[in-house]
């Protein structure tokens, strides 16, 4: 997505009682959890946990060790760089607070059901030692056991090896013939079934093999059922096999129930899904931003496919093109010679050629004339008439002619390049010191620049050559 329309992702959160600010430069999506790695105002990194959109812990980490929880969300999980639209959706917006440490474990038994919290340990390895983890894990799996709950006690380690190698160990307390019919379950029922029975493996496997179709559509409708409606556009846009009209169609529907239309067209944008060609709503956002006379935020909204923009924007694009100003366009350069392309039929010569003009004038004034001419080079194409472009390329062969100084000089100066103009006509006024002209053109140039004194000088000089020449 174009950084002139994004701003970065702030966050603020008390670390051990210190308020902290810092943006968000990336964040990863892993079934229930979120990981959102922060750059904070003094350099330092931070790394936060999410469940269920709550925050569970952070802490200051260089980076999440190989293998840990935190190393797997961020590589195998849904992950938006700094620059990604949903981010500011995701992210709270209030200030928050992570738990202290040593009351977390408390803290977690007190908000969080007794099956869902050896799943919530096990991503906080880069911040507790395993020997910490495993001790929480284990009495909350021989609580279950004690009370004859085998299929719970099962069922609140069976996950842990896939979220967190280190905590490996844990699951050989699954290896007793005891829990062999539980094993058995998940290895030959339907993924149906075992939502029914265990909906926490379930949503974390779909999640782990949402590359697989049936996988992916139950996943789906999870989010769907707990209006997660952030997370299913991410897997949406993640996944992309089925790209037609229809699920751009519906998933719009989806995403404008919580966010804006211009927030929308910037996560299509950003997926490089086009949505000037699957929702009529987009050209109804641009001609608004047109009305209001931003015309630049139109221009670079509509930059991505600048190529593949249907037929009935061709007047959009041509009043763009129209209403802009010369160093604007300078600047997106690229996107422009690719937009005249696209309008150049529909312009009216005259206009086109003040355009033109006015391009050039503006590249001018950063780059040679070599330069200039190869920038123009696609423009001269669609516009083989210019009488601008054909300036330009005679100055670029002026430039190797020391004689012609004289005609150089007034092609800068119809460009209004001043600078460049005095430069040739003092050439050629040391090579011809009792010639009037040259120094009559720089009387104007001067005069053009506002300096004064200067252009008085110059006309003084000015009055007595044509009066040498008079008296002979």
């Amino acid at each position: 997505m174009n950084s002139e329309l994004t701003m970065p992702t702030k966050i603020s959160f008390k670390s051990n009682r210190v308020m902290v600010n810092g943006e968000v430069v990336r964040a990863a999506i892993f079934a229930r959890f979120m990981v959102a790695e922060v750059q904070t105002e003094l350099t330092e990194k931070y790394y936060l946990i999410f469940y269920k959109n709550a925050l569970i812990y952070g802490d200051q980490l260089e980076k999440g060790q190989k293998g840990s929880f935190l190393d797997k969300v961020l590589n195998e999980g849904i992950v938006l760089d700094q620059k990604h639209p949903l981010l500011p959706v995701l992210i709270p917006a209030t200030a928050l607070a992570i738990p202290a440490k040593n009351k977390l474990f408390n803290h977690l038994q007190r908000n969080y059901p007794l099956l869902e919290i050896p799943c919530i340990a096990a991503s906080l390895d880069s911040f507790f030692s395993p020997e910490q983890l495993s001790k929480l894990i284990e009495n909350i799996f021989f609580h279950y056991r004690r009370n004859g709950s085998f299929s719970k006690a099962y069922q609140s380690v069976r996950l842990l090896s896939d979220l967190s190698p280190s905590l490996d160990k844990i699951s050989d307390l699954l290896h007793s013939r005891e829990y062999s019919s539980y094993s058995s379950f998940y290895t030959t029922s339907s993924l149906s079934a075992i939502q029914k029975k265990d909906p926490l493996f379930a949503e974390f496997h779909c999640f782990m093999n949402r590359k697989n179709t049936e996988h992916f559509q139950i996943l789906e409708k999870i989010l769907k059922s707990e209006e997660r409606y952030a997370e299913g556009l991410l897997l949406w846009l993640d996944d992309k096999r089925n790209l037609t009209s229809e699920s751009v169609k519906s998933q719009t529907e989806l995403a404008l129930k919580y966010i804006p239309l211009e927030n929308w067209i910037q996560v299509l944008s950003y997926a490089e899904i086009n949505p000037y060609k699957w929702i009529p709503e987009a050209r109804t956002f641009i001609e608004g931003l047109m009305k209001d006379g931003q015309y630049k935020k139109a221009a670079v909204y509509l930059f991505p496919f600048i190529e593949e923009l249907p037929e009935e924007f061709h007047q959009i694009l041509n009043e763009i093109w129209k209403q802009v100003d010369a160093e604007f366009v300078t600047s997106h350069l690229d996107e422009f010679l690719l937009l005249q392309q696209q309008v150049a039929q529909e312009h009216d010569p005259r206009q086109s050629e003040q355009r033109i003009l006015q391009l050039t004038a503006k590249l001018m004034e950063g780059h040679d004339l070599k330069v200039v001419c190869e920038k123009l080079k696609p423009i001269q194409k669609s516009f083989p008439n210019s009488i601008a472009i054909r300036k330009i390329n005679e100055m670029a062969a002026l430039m190797e002619n020391p004689d012609r100084m004289m005609d150089l000089g007034q092609f800068y100066a119809e460009f209004n390049q001043y600078d460049q103009a005095i430069e040739c006509f003092f050439w050629e006024m040391e090579l011809n010191p009792s010639d009037p002209a040259p120094v009559r053109q720089l009387c104007k140039m001067y005069q053009h620049k506002g300096m004064v004194n200067e252009a008085s000088a110059y006309q003084q000089i000015y009055t007595q050559l044509r009066s040498d020449q008079e008296t002979g």
